[in-house]
């Protein structure tokens, strides 16, 4: 099964002249128009090193354009094959530098800060930085990343004599920007890595273009939106706001790290109608008694599935859920359901977005039935052009566009499920397990929050099945037993289905964009089977 998005991609659009700086454009046309809020410095004058708290486009572009001067320099000329990695975390800074790269027409490469240290070096030799940006409390940790050679400056001051602060680099005059292709790379994002070691994506000024092209035609755009981003910018879910804020000419309002209480607060406060989350973000805001502000127009709900009884929950306090599907090659969203797809069809993703193309295949390629189960392919103008390994490239791509690896099934109208991953499928006894059925089963327990199942290392199966389980209310001790889990299940799966192994835990362990950590999920899992 074959599912278009709903229109083609436009060959006349306004913003697919090469020469194009999204930012300076959007400067041109709305100067006076909120671009950036700091909700930290905004609340409290202390948090922020930045000394303003708000800026207009005007102002923004000011500064995006002193910044490119000095990034230049550093780099002696920028040139589209420059990449420069950012090393901090969500602030201001992180949009004026993204911003600059972008106006070099060079590429940003965003490290994660959750990682560590010799895979955040690996990254960064991976990409070939010729330069990384760093703050101050991460300038220890950046000489240790950058590879040999590579100059390291600071969006703060320092003090570390192989550093130097970016405000003192001497401007190249260079702020005009140089000539900007859409698929030209404008920045390498790394993947969770929840299997195997992470991939380095490509992706393309078209590519976040039509993106933010798609996502406003499903959710629509409002002259006053503020899009909250609490998420970190280093994952495409954080960033994506940035771009298509400015496409649409809105505000973004950026939160340092996101807290229940102070998120609630903030959505409160500055009237925030859209808002990026992943669901144990929102499993908290819901868990403090959050209820949504009359501004509010949506939830985009991604990074990982959406439980049903969270989306019940979400609806019954009145908040405007849209559960997504997206991966970062695609530049954020494939499939966004609306609230009212979610009231019919808890478990659905929605339809593909516009200009984009969802293929449902079998093993041997070919589109399956509607409803049935098969590997979901992405094609259209926000798919990645490849990633940094040429044979990581080679395998993901087919006739039908980038194989996902996602398995998922489509209705009569479209709407998409997700059905787990390709390779998270278990054999064994030369049985074929579907590990969301399991997890599907155990979520039927009242106790029962969330479930992780993975299948281990078995010398009489080949694999068995094994259940990670996060209880309600985060009381492992309490909640429930392995045995009575094992009980609640015999009656609705196979015998060879259920789990011969089950840890229970206060929760699932997860990376920074929201997915689960299979890794962690089969080591905590090995030492329950030892």
């Amino acid at each position: 099964m074959t599912l278009p998005g709903p229109e083609a991609w436009p060959t006349e659009n306004p913003v697919a002249d090469p020469s194009v700086d999204l930012l300076r454009q959007r400067a041109d046309a709305t100067p006076d128009a909120t671009a950036l809020v700091d909700a930290a410095a905004a609340v409290d004058a202390d948090a922020s090193s930045d000394a303003e708290t708000a800026w207009t486009y005007g102002e923004f572009d000011e500064r995006v354009a002193a910044t490119a001067a000095r990034l230049d320099a550093v780099l002696d000329e920028a040139s589209a094959d420059s990449r420069v990695g950012l090393l901090f975390g969500t602030r201001p800074a992180f949009a004026r530098l993204y911003f600059a790269i972008q106006r070099l027409g060079a590429t940003a490469v965003p490290l994660n800060l959750a990682l560590d240290t010799p895979t955040l070096r690996s990254q960064a030799t991976r990409a070939a930085l010729d330069c990384l940006v760093c703050a101050d409390d991460t300038a220890g940790l950046a000489p240790k990343v950058a590879p040999s050679g590579t100059p390291v400056v600071s969006v703060d001051p320092v003090s570390a004599d192989s550093i130097r602060s970016l405000a003192d680099v001497p401007g190249s005059g260079a702020s005009s920007g140089r000539e900007r292709l859409l698929d030209d790379d404008a920045v390498v994002m790394f993947t969770s890595g929840t299997t195997g070691r992470p991939k380095g994506v490509r992706l393309t000024r078209r590519n976040l273009v039509a993106s933010a092209v798609g996502s406003a035609v499903r959710l629509g755009v409002e002259p006053g939106d503020r899009w909250l981003v609490p998420l970190p910018t280093y994952h495409m879910g954080g960033l994506a706001p940035l771009v298509r804020s400015t496409l649409y000419g809105t505000t973004a309002v950026l939160q340092r790290e996101f807290d229940a209480d102070s998120t609630a607060a903030v959505m409160d406060e500055f009237g925030i109608t859209c808002v990026s989350l992943v669901p144990t973000m929102l499993t908290r805001l819901l868990d403090v008694g959050w209820t949504p502000p009359h501004s509010l127009r949506f939830v985009l709900l991604g990074g990982a599935p959406a439980p049903p009884d969270l989306l019940a929950r979400a609806l019954d306090r009145g908040v405007p859920v849209c559960p997504t599907y997206g991966l970062t090659e695609t530049a954020s969203q494939v499939a966004t359901a609306t609230p009212e797809d979610v009231t019919t069809d808890p478990e659905t993703v929605g339809r593909p977005l516009r200009c984009t193309e969802v293929a449902v295949l079998d093993d041997g390629g070919d589109p399956v039935e509607t409803g049935e189960v098969g590997e979901l392919v992405v094609d259209g103008p926000t798919v990645t052009p490849g990633y940094l390994d040429g044979e990581h490239t080679r395998d993901a791509f087919g006739p039908a566009g980038l194989h996902t690896g996602d398995l998922g099934r489509a209705d009569e109208d479209g709407r998409l499920r997700i059905e787990g991953r390709a390779d998270d499928r278990i054999i064994t006894g030369g049985e074929n397990v579907a590990p969301e059925r399991v997890a599907a089963a155990l979520r039927d327990h009242p106790a029962v929050a969330d479930v992780a199942v993975v299948g281990l290392p078995d010398e009489e199966w080949g694999e068995r099945v094994a259940a990670l389980v996060a209880v309600e209310g985060g009381d492992a001790a309490e909640a429930v037993s392995a045995e009575e889990l094992h009980a609640s299940v015999r009656d609705d799966l196979a015998d060879f289905a259920v789990p011969k192994t089950i840890a229970i835990a206060d929760s699932l362990p997860r990376t920074a964009s929201g997915t689960v950590d299979r890794e962690a999920v089969v080591a905590r899992l090995e030492t329950v089977s030892e």
